[in-house]
């Protein structure tokens, strides 16, 4: 006696359970549970499934044979197996552990008819422990005569069952035959199979024109120069035009006689994250009174101070020594303000789950102070992918759960000495250039170590960083504060560092007042040639080298001096991370019966609006990616995604245990309604928190992020389209990383279905177009 397709129990597989068929001669074969090792009463759940692509017709997979299976060797009373997959049939079935040796065989014919009917060639099967016994992997049948031989794989599992989850699965059984209330669906239809009509039906068809499709994105990631999202200058911000003068001397960088200016406060935004085109204003000491800074007017175009224009035309150059101005102590109130603002407070571990706190933790116990925080350290030269390489580290470390900021130096440069700086404040013989680039790199780093021990963990310090002298200060000041990576980016392209050079002049705050863009280029390029005239290879420390790897192939990736979790995670995400421009296509699979009936997890089929959508899905990625012949297919390896990626032809096909569904854990298959009426403590904790909130049995979203860290490396190292086909929690996931959303939000981001994301990658960084296929 048996369940005829019923729905596969989670359990202890036979090769784990010890559970092998019996070999020749009687003897079980090894690993065979003895009847000793049972009790409790436990049973075996056995699935039979049978799988073959090509049958066609009504021909359906039936078993007859003896008890307790079916009990009948009549064909006209064989048990008809049920679809799992639009290729896959399965029976299913409960019986003791020492149950005695089943014998039966396959057949096909029609479900509702006698004839024709089939039996498969060779001897009767038999099933012992539950397992087939000898050569079980393939059932072949003769049709029309033997003229033709359908072949068909057979694949045999048997779990672990208790008493328990036998009641508790029956339960849900019969509980699932309640009529849905949203559209009068049957909740009980397992493993149905979906219809398979044409593909050129008026229904499945798109317009030529795939922007007809493209919806609003409502929170596109900002499109902006890399170097505007990186920290706002808390110094500055806080303290005015901070004086650092005697740091510098105290770090070893001398200091030429100077002219004394007065400290200024400027209004701008607080929260840790650009916001460039606020206006900023310098005040007096005395706040009645609003001046206008000697030499220096506003730019709204950037929202920094600029140089004034000489009368003759020429641009004037203002340096802030800030000689003869004592340095302003931060207040307590302006202490309390940061911490308030979106600094962070102290952590004992860092928003990480499983493994990655449990690494981070080990870091922390076992190393000393200083190796609790990271200081990433960029070095090069302008246009070789610094700015960009910390924009990625630092969104890719963010969406792992560690405390991570950016600080470029740049930005700190134009807020305090304006942006229209000629080539000329970068020569190597101004002093007084050298010592104000020094100045804004000490303030900077001042900034990233107070953060650090306001809780951040890993700072990512963005500047050229060219010269020992420079790095040297960088590691003094670091002593006793965090640990120290050099990350140097060496390009050898020349087509590469023109194309850098052009976004450069296109993008960057230095020449946005530059109508001109050859001289834009002119003047670069002599800023480009100061630099090289001193620039000197990282061979000090702790670094990572990255040579010509900006394509991702044919380049080299050094390392010296590297240990720890989290600087192990930074190596192998760099040496996978490229900027090769390609697209990767997010949606979630079509809707299946349980998006119908409001149903949580599950494996169910598709609904046949979500067959709908497969069939457009199809005709959107043949127009999309018809001049792409490496694209790739990922899905999950529950059948809504499978079903939903069947009719795409073309393209190779990838399941990924990694992109399932959240798991809900002993919540699978319920209403929210039902679960807030059974299990309201669950429910409460789970709207307090969704972002922590673990179901029973089951994942929270940060478990998920964990398993996805594999799935993201994988999609960096491609060069081809990707198509992800998966699930509403997985996608949110996914599309946080991309879009650089804080970890607190991937819970409540809008995921619709029947919707593609593309999301656009390449060296202008992460664009963002949706297109809505269906309602």
């Amino acid at each position: 006696m048996g369940t005829s397709g019923s729905k596969s129990i989670d359990g202890i597989g036979a090769e784990a359970a010890g559970v092998g068929a019996a070999g020749g001669g009687g003897e079980a074969g090894e690993g065979a549970a003895s009847p000793e090792a049972w009790h409790g009463g436990a049973q075996l759940y056995v699935s039979l499934k049978m799988e073959n692509a090509r049958i066609s017709g009504d021909l359906v997979p039936h078993v007859c044979g003896s008890e307790p299976i079916i009990g009948s060797w009549d064909p006209a009373r064989a048990l008809a197996m049920e679809r799992e997959l639009a290729s896959m049939w399965q029976l299913s079935f409960v019986v003791p552990p020492d149950h005695e040796t089943l014998d039966f065989k396959f057949l096909l014919k029609p479900k509702d008819a006698a004839t024709p009917c089939i039996i498969e060639e060779g001897p009767t099967r038999l099933l012992t422990g539950g397992m087939l016994e000898g050569d079980v992997r393939v059932a072949l049948f003769k049709h029309n005569g033997d003229d033709e031989v359908l072949e068909f794989r057979v694949f045999n599992k048997a779990d672990i069952v208790s008493p328990l989850e036998l009641a508790a699965s029956w339960r849900v059984y019969k509980e699932n035959f309640q009529p849905s209330r949203v559209r009068g669906i049957p909740d009980i239809s397992i493993n149905v199979a979906p219809t398979h009509g044409t593909e050129e039906g008026s229904g499945a068809t798109l317009e030529l024109d795939l922007e007809h499709y493209v919806v609003p994105t409502p929170t596109a990631p900002p499109n902006e120069y890399p170097a505007n999202l990186a920290a706002t200058p808390a110094s500055l911000i806080q303290t005015g035009a901070l004086q650092t003068n005697d740091m510098l001397l105290n770090y070893g960088i001398q200091s030429p006689s100077s002219v004394s200016a007065g400290p200024s406060s400027v209004s701008a935004d607080f929260d840790g994250h650009s916001n460039h085109k606020k206006n900023i204003e310098t005040w007096a000491t005395d706040s009645s009174k609003k001046i206008q800074t000697s030499g220096l007017v506003e730019s709204k175009s950037v929202g920094t101070f600029t140089p004034l224009q000489k009368p003759d035309g020429q641009k004037g150059m203002f340096i802030d020594r800030g000689v003869g101005s004592p340095k302003l102590p931060k207040s307590t109130s302006a202490c309390s303000l940061a911490s308030g603002l979106g600094f962070g407070s102290a952590k004992t571990m860092p928003e990480a789950a499983g493994a990655v706190a449990a690494a981070a933790v080990a870091d922390r116990l076992h190393g000393s102070k200083e190796d609790g925080k990271l200081a990433i350290v960029l070095v090069g030269l302008p246009a070789r992918g610094k700015t960009f390489t910390a924009v990625k580290l630092t969104r890719y470390l963010r969406w792992l759960g560690h405390e991570t900021r950016h600080f470029n130096v740049g930005k700190y440069r134009r807020l305090k000495h304006g942006a229209n700086l000629s080539a000329d404040f970068f020569r190597d013989d101004n002093p007084e250039g050298i010592e104000a680039r020094n100045e804004v790199a000490a303030l900077a780093m001042e900034d990233m170590i107070d953060w650090m021990h306001g809780g951040g963990q890993v700072g990512i310090f963005d500047a050229t960083n060219s010269t020992r002298k420079r790095r040297c200060m960088l590691m003094k000041m670091a002593e006793g504060n965090c640990k120290i990576i050099f990350l140097e980016t060496i390009c050898n392209d020349p087509s590469i560092i023109e194309r850098n050079i052009r976004l450069k002049i296109q993008q960057s705050p230095d020449y946005a007042d530059q109508p001109d863009y050859e001289a834009g280029l002119q003047d670069f390029m002599e800023r480009l040639m100061n630099y090289e005239k001193v620039y000197e290879p990282v061979g000090e420390g702790s670094y990572i080298k990255m040579i010509d790897m900006v394509k991702g192939q044919g380049g080299q990736l050094q390392v010296n001096n590297i240990s720890g979790y989290l600087p192990g995670r930074i190596v192998f995400f760099l040496v996978n991370s490229h900027l090769t421009p390609r697209p990767i296509l997010l949606t979630r699979h079509g809707e299946s019966l349980h998006n119908v009936r409001g149903r949580v997890g599950g494996d169910t089929v598709l609904s046949e609006a979500g067959e709908l959508y497969a069939k457009k899905l199809a005709n959107f990625i043949e127009k999309r990616l018809k001049s792409e012949k490496t694209a790739t297919i990922w899905t999950s390896t529950l059948q809504r995604t499978i079903l939903t990626a069947s009719p795409i032809l073309g393209f190779p096909k990838i399941q990924w245990r990694a992109l399932d569904e959240i798991n809900s854990g002993v919540c699978d298959g319920m209403t929210y309604e039902e679960i807030k009426k059974t299990m309201p403590e669950e429910f409460e904790s789970r709207r307090k928190d969704k972002l922590r909130y673990r179901y029973p049995r089951g994942e929270s979203y940060l478990d998920v992020i964990q398993r996805l860290e594999p799935v993201i490396i994988e999609l960096e190292r491609q060069r081809a389209p990707v198509v992800v086909i998966s699930h509403q929690a997985v996608l949110r996931a996914l599309y946080a990383y991309f879009a650089d959303r804080p970890l607190r939000e991937v819970p409540d981001i809008e995921m619709p279905l029947h919707t593609i994301i593309e999301i656009q990658m390449g060296v202008t960084g992460v664009e963002e177009k949706r297109y809505k296929l269906m309602d």
